[in-house]
């Protein structure tokens, strides 16, 4: 049986779309990292932001979000990525964590801060979905490689039905980003495009 997309019982999950990773004068653009590929999520993002406000599918959004003393830094912070702590990435109290702003929520939606690339990792995001009644995940965000697909695979082993839009992620570099995607479509996901989402969304469909 295959997965349907639908409106009812799913939520948009949108996945770390902050000024850190999408900004040009967020941390990692500042660190000379090139985000053109995750800059470039953000107008499908927006799309499905829209339709799903239209629609009156629930929104989450999530952001990666350290200590501003990188005390919750863990082994990314302390040995994998420790230049991260250098240009103060995605530390608390800067605007690098926030939400950019053509995606910013609005009342009602929901934003879940976390230290890890899951989603569901000591996080309240199954108590809200349990509360919404939602069984289906509608996911778009960066990196797709690691906090999409970190998530997309929490939330699968979960049972939640899970849909990621491919055209709606961005990865650093175009290899990691198909092994990500082929990796999610083999057991995790249903891989879909902002098109399939739109169409459902704005036909109303239950």
């Amino acid at each position: 049986m295959e997965m349907e997309l639908k409106t009812e019982r799913t939520a948009l999950v949108v996945i770390d779309m902050q000024n850190a990773f999408c900004a040009d004068d967020g941390s990692l653009a500042d660190a000379g990292i090139d985000i053109t590929n995750l800059a470039g999520a953000m107008a499908p993002c927006r799309q499905l932001l829209e339709s799903a406000r239209q629609a009156g599918v629930p929104v989450i959004f999530t952001r990666y979000v350290y200590r501003a003393d990188y005390a919750d830094g863990g082994v990314v912070i302390r040995y994998l990525l420790p230049q991260l702590k250098d240009v103060n990435s995605l530390a608390e109290g800067t605007e690098d964590i926030e939400i950019i702003d053509l995606l910013a929520p609005v009342e009602g939606e929901f934003v879940i801060d976390k230290n890890r690339p899951s989603a569901f990792y000591a996080t309240n995001i199954e108590p809200i979905l349990n509360g919404l009644d939602v069984d289906s995940l509608v996911v778009c965000g960066v990196t797709t490689n690691i906090c999409v697909e970190s998530t997309v695979r929490d939330a699968s082993q979960r049972d939640y039905k899970v849909f990621v839009v491919k055209d709606a992620t961005g990865e650093l570099e175009q290899l990691r980003y198909d092994g990500a995607i082929a990796g999610m479509a083999w057991m995790f996901a249903k891989i879909v495009e902002v098109e399939d989402v739109l169409s459902v969304w704005g036909e109303g469909n239950k």
